[in-house]
C-alpha cells in the first residue's frame, strides 16, 4: 500500500506510481498555466481531475472549461494546455497511464519507465 496527502502546493508534483499508473498534483496561480502549444505526453495518457477552482483546458486546439467535479482525459500524444481562468487557485489530481514522469518530475520518453 502507498499513501499520500496531498497538499496543493503551487506547482507541480509527482506523488507516486505502482507499476504503471503514476498520480501527481497540480496547482496553478490566478493567469497562469501550464503546457502550451508543444505540450504533450508521448507516452501516456492524462487524466485530470479538478478538486476547486476553474479553469480551462485547450487541447488539440478544442477549448474545454473545467471547473470543480470536472475529468479530462487528455490522450497520448495530444498537445494540451491548462489555463487558470479564475480568481482562485486552479488545483487538480492527475493520472497518468504509464508514467510520463520520472524522480525528478522531467517527463519520460515515450514508451519509458
Amino acid at each position: 500500500m502507498k499513501h499520500k496527502r496531498f497538499r496543493f502546493g503551487p506547482g507541480f508534483r509527482v506523488a507516486f506510481d505502482v507499476r504503471k499508473v503514476q498520480a501527481a498534483e497540480m496547482v496553478i496561480a490566478p493567469g497562469d498555466s501550464e503546457g502550451g502549444p508543444d505540450n504533450r505526453h508521448r507516452g501516456a495518457d492524462q487524466w485530470l481531475y479538478v478538486v476547486s477552482g476553474t479553469g480551462l483546458a485547450i487541447v488539440e486546439g478544442r477549448r474545454q472549461p473545467l471547473k470543480a467535479g470536472s475529468l479530462l482525459v487528455v490522450e497520448r500524444g495530444e498537445r494540451h494546455e491548462i489555463r487558470n481562468t479564475g480568481r482562485t487557485r486552479l488545483k487538480t489530481v492527475n493520472f497518468y497511464y504509464p508514467p510520463a514522469y520520472d524522480r525528478e518530475e522531467e517527463p519520460l520518453p515515450a514508451g519509458r519507465k
